[in-house]
């Protein structure tokens, strides 16, 4: 049985919905920072923030492929029961309505919501065809410019925010030399750039210096 602290711990953990959403997904199978970013659209940095809060509580723990991509899995399943005292229940005063009213405000608010569904999957829809648009021209373009797919992953990340080389280790799972290297060659191609330790893609039409 839990101690208090750790319950504690582990309900604001849990009060976090991407936390929880990242616990569901990892519930049907191992997963890595990309795929979690990509099924779950959030943005890499705030997966792996999530990723590493969770393993230092030990509900998760990770483990490396041949490929040395880093996998999430669950440490341990996690039950809460919630139980209630017997205490006299604390009446609820509510003014008078009828059933028809009630009954008609459901509705109304009903059909908002599906009407505002219906635009947000509208757009979404948009939205995911001009992505796959775009990243069909990502792809067509990195034959030419980038050295590796690893290359690609890690633009792909930069377009997502801004991350550090920490941040870039624990998303391809590689190691710090390589990766800064591939970075370095990315800024001397003039497709991301350094501000401190933090790297970003680089502003559109930036001219080269010569």
């Amino acid at each position: 049985m839990l101690e208090s602290t750790e319950t504690s711990r582990i309900l604001d953990i849990l009060g976090n919905r991407n936390r929880r959403r990242i616990l569901d997904l990892l519930r049907q199978k191992p997963c890595f920072v990309t795929e979690i970013s990509d099924r779950l659209m959030i943005s890499p940095k705030a997966v792996i923030e999530h990723l590493q809060l969770m393993e230092q509580e030990r509900i998760l723990s990770s483990f490396h492929d041949d490929r040395r991509r880093k996998y999430y899995c669950l440490t341990r399943e996690i039950r809460i029961d919630v139980q209630f005292s017997n205490g006299d229940p604390v009446p609820l005063v509510r003014p008078a309505e009828s059933l028809e009213g009630k009954y008609l405000a459901s509705l109304y608010t009903l059909a908002r919501m599906i009407r505002a569904r219906d635009r947000l999957i509208a757009d979404l829809e948009t939205i995911e065809r001009e992505i796959d648009v775009k990243m069909n021209d990502i792809v067509r373009y990195s034959r030419n410019l980038l050295a590796s797919e690893v290359e690609m992953d890690l633009v792909l990340a930069l377009a997502h925010c801004t991350l550090t080389l920490r941040d870039l280790e624990e998303y391809t799972g590689l190691e710090a030399g390589p990766v800064e290297r591939m970075l370095n060659d990315l800024i001397v191609k003039g497709i991301v750039e350094q501000n401190g330790n933090e790297y970003m893609l680089r502003g559109p039409y930036v001219k080269q210096s010569l």
